[in-house]
């Protein structure tokens, strides 16, 4: 056998070497975009632009279509997320809101996040981007099993918006145009610094959350009715450039990157046919695009219709690295790594659940959805937005961002098909827009899902910690991590 190689010393070097790469732990990147539609990727049937790197991501990966979030908005869904565990379980039920003086809630510490899991093994591990798990002391990401944190601690349009570095704000007012390229340059370097040891890196972009806002290399002020086209296709450029420098490291075969959204779009993106928006527990505001790639060990050009959830994103990795699961609480996703690599097709759920509120809503089962509860509509599209003005919106002193945002005649979501009420049966194979009730026509289906969910409603608790919350929208100052400073509103508002 010997004689395969050239000298004694070069066999005996590259046989000493074969094990110590073969025992390198994997790397996990999560990448998760904000109120990111259904349809707002080519690859999902985008409509206004291209989105080739995520594509191109999909294509050397896996493409997940029938993959849900927990909750149609953003807190809640980014906590199981990170822990593997339903809402109703991670006790974060609602967003975190500093100015609507909600300061009091936030992802309990006694949670296990992927960091956490990860640090025992010795793990690097950085969150760069929107954290909305809570934004006073208890809660922050470095609580949490984070190493580093650089972002804004909850969305970019609750004041004040302010840049934080670990616990120390380092930008106020915020230039959001610079968002996307900030977060993705810090990306970058986390990847640089820690390429020879195992890290996990977890990137919440902001956008497309509102404000819209994209760089001058995206921004298109000539078409100003794009500039969604223009944040996404920044967003798209983002993703290229971690899987970049990720090759040009030599960590392609040593790493796992995810991609999804928190839930579905608000005005102006595309939830590709699906009913309602965000808010809505119709699939436009819970089901949302998700691919894996793993060069070497996820086969290329897969798609898989198998329902799956954001659940799912931490056994899955954790399992990958080499840990046990949590023995002392339930974790509600599986390991979807043998899916993800292509030796099993079906789901290992026997339903996907999704909240409203502190309400357990809806199952999803194979082909069919049951909404056990009223569904919620979701925002509301209007075909006049004249009068409509957003309280929230760009201000530019303390929001600063371009002014061409979307409006509520922008709706990303089919608008039709009968009105909410409970249990209502949709076929999601023949009726992905929601537009057809079956209950009455598969009442064995109907009974057959309530049963299933009744046995997980059973164990939600009959109140959750909610907090305060301010009687109108604080206009706070910014500068410091408090949130006791509200201003006057001034002319420009």
């Amino acid at each position: 056998m010997l004689r395969c190689f050239p000298s004694l010393p070069i066999a005996l070097a590259f046989l000493l070497w074969m094990p110590l790469h073969a025992q390198r732990s994997p790397n996990f990147v999560v990448i998760l975009a904000d109120d990111l539609g259904y349809g707002d990727l080519s690859s999902y049937g985008a409509l206004a632009h291209r989105t080739p790197h995520l594509d191109r991501m999909a294509a050397e990966g896996i493409r997940l279509i029938d993959f849900y979030a927990p909750v149609p908005f953003c807190g809640p869904s980014r906590a199981t997320l990170l822990t593997g565990r339903y809402p109703f379980r991670n006790g974060l039920v609602i967003n975190p809101s500093p100015d609507y003086g909600r300061n009091d809630v936030g992802l309990p510490q006694s949670e296990i996040t992927i960091a956490e899991a990860l640090k025992p093994l010795g793990y690097a591990t950085a969150a760069i981007g929107k954290w909305h798990l809570g934004h006073v002391d208890e809660y922050l990401p470095r609580r949490q099993g984070f190493d580093e944190y650089y972002g804004i601690l909850y969305s970019n349009d609750m004041r004040p918006v302010q840049l934080v570095e670990n616990e120390t704000v380092v930008q106020y007012p915020v230039l959001q145009s610079e968002l996307t390229r900030d977060y993705t340059r810090r990306a970058i370097d986390f990847i640089r610094r820690h390429r020879d040891r195992p890290f996990f890196l977890y990137i919440p972009h902001a956008m497309p959350h509102k404000p819209l806002a994209a760089s001058d290399d995206f921004y298109t002020p000539e078409t100003p009715s794009d500039l969604y086209s223009d944040v996404i296709r920044e967003l798209d450029w983002s993703v290229g450039q971690v899987l970049s420098e990720l090759r040009d490291n030599g960590l392609d075969e040593d790493t796992f990157v995810f991609f999804t959204s928190d839930n579905g779009a608000t005005f102006g993106g595309y939830n590709g046919g699906l009913r309602a928006m965000k808010a809505s527990s119709f699939d436009g505001g819970v089901r949302v695009p998700a691919i894996a790639r793993w060069p070497g060990r996820i086969p290329p050009g897969q798609v898989s219709g198998a329902v799956l959830g954001s659940i799912d994103v931490f056994p899955t990795i954790v399992r990958a690295a080499g840990a046990d699961l949590p023995a002392d609480r339930v974790i509600d996703g599986k390991d979807i790594l043998p899916l993800l690599e292509g030796s099993v097709e079906a789901s290992p759920h026997e339903g996907i659940y999704a909240m409203g509120g502190t309400e357990l809503k809806l199952i999803r089962s194979g082909r069919w959805k049951l909404h056990v509860r009223s569904p919620q509509p979701g925002f509301r599209c209007l075909e006049d937005a004249s009068g409509w003005k957003d309280q929230r919106g760009p201000d530019g002193i303390t929001i600063i961002a371009q002014y061409e945002q979307a409006n509520p005649t922008q709706c990303p979501g089919v608008q039709t098909g009968p009105p909410p009420k409970p249990l209502m049966l949709f076929d999601m194979e023949a009726d992905r827009s929601e537009q057809r009730d079956v209950a009455s026509d598969h009442p064995d289906v109907v009974q057959r899902l309530k049963a299933i969910f009744d046995r997980i409603d059973a164990q939600v608790p009959a109140t959750f910690r909610t907090g305060s919350r301010a009687p109108k929208l604080l206009r706070l100052q910014g500068g410091a991590l408090r949130y006791d400073r509200a201003i006057e509103p001034s002319p420009v508002d």
